[in-house]
């Protein structure tokens, strides 16, 4: 089981759960239960058990209304369980309806990455701009590109509590996965740092990793790494490789690493990266892969296996 659930205000329980499923954050009105991201689809039994633990700590037995900061496959992927438990409401990114209501995989990032995710269906949007009470208290959608073109972020003013999805987490932010293929990235993130910079937060719930309330310090350090990352595109594709290697990684706990170059030629975010900047055979890029991975800690190798560390 993961670490503990962390309490960060009398209506609010983070669920914390690593890097294979996004934090989820309950919030207890007096009339519903709201929670914002749903964890990966591998994860959804263990979401479910969770959520259930939770709801009954709380004397509470349903589970009213969903929402999304963005559907990447770690924020979305246990959506459909908990639809399936609680038809719950589900409110999703606006911008993002469309292609929800086609279920267009590759629009929707999954092919491209080669993760998962299970149909689900959606009740309303959110808006940039829009006020939501969630557990008695006002949040604010905000647009927040950059990580993802239509992540949205969501502030409390009254509390100075930002729910920051990947947009800024403690030493750093997700990855900008546009900047991976062809289109812009850096610039979006960067207006987004400068957003968050211009509200009175207090505490950040962030998409991964432990709430936190050194916002400056975090700040400062996301803003050095994306001039980092930025000064040379480069390193943000080499960040997005292992990153997207280690998420598959994280699912499966090991890949054959005879069948490794041939798997990240088949996924498509994975291919269009090397061909833009690695310039590598398929031989060459998983065993750069490998490298990089046991390098950073991060996997290990046997001679047949690639296994998470």
């Amino acid at each position: 089981m993961n670490a503990p659930a962390l309490q960060v205000h009398p209506s609010i329980h983070v669920l914390e759960r690593g890097w294979l499923s996004s934090n989820n954050v309950l919030l207890f009105g007096r009339d519903e239960v709201a929670m914002i991201d749903s964890g990966y689809v591998s994860h959804g039994e263990q979401t479910l058990t969770l959520v259930r633990h939770v709801l009954h700590a709380r004397g509470r037995d349903r589970l009213d209304l969903l929402l999304n900061t963005h559907l990447h496959s770690d924020h979305c992927g246990g959506n459909a369980a908990l639809q399936s438990a609680y038809a719950c409401r589900t409110a999703i990114p606006a911008a993002e309806a469309g292609k929800v209501c086609d279920w267009d995989e590759e629009a929707l990032s999954y092919r491209a990455t080669g993760q998962r995710c299970p149909r689900f269906d959606f009740s309303h949007t959110i808006a940039d701009g829009e006020v939501l009470r969630l557990g008695d208290l006002d949040w604010r959608a905000l647009a927040a590109p950059g990580h993802d073109p239509h992540s949205l972020i969501f502030f409390c003013e009254q509390e100075g509590i930002l729910i920051s999805a990947d947009a800024l987490w403690r030493n750093g932010f997700g990855i900008i996965f546009p900047e991976l293929d062809g289109e812009t990235g850096f610039d979006e993130a960067r207006a987004t740092l400068e957003l968050i910079r211009t509200l009175d937060v207090r505490l950040v719930i962030p998409g991964h990793g432990a709430p936190f309330t050194e916002v400056g310090d975090a700040l400062g350090k996301a803003f050095s790494r994306l001039d980092y990352l930025q000064a040379d595109p480069l390193r943000n594709a080499h960040n997005g490789i292992k990153v997207l290697v280690k998420f598959l990684l994280l699912d499966q706990q090991r890949i054959a690493l005879e069948k490794l170059p041939a798997m990240m030629r088949e996924i498509p975010l994975l291919r269009i990266t090397n061909r833009r900047f690695m310039k590598m055979s398929d031989d060459a890029l998983a065993r750069w892969t490998v490298a990089q991975l046991e390098r950073a800690g991060a996997a290990r190798s046997d001679g047949v296996f690639l296994l998470d560390a």
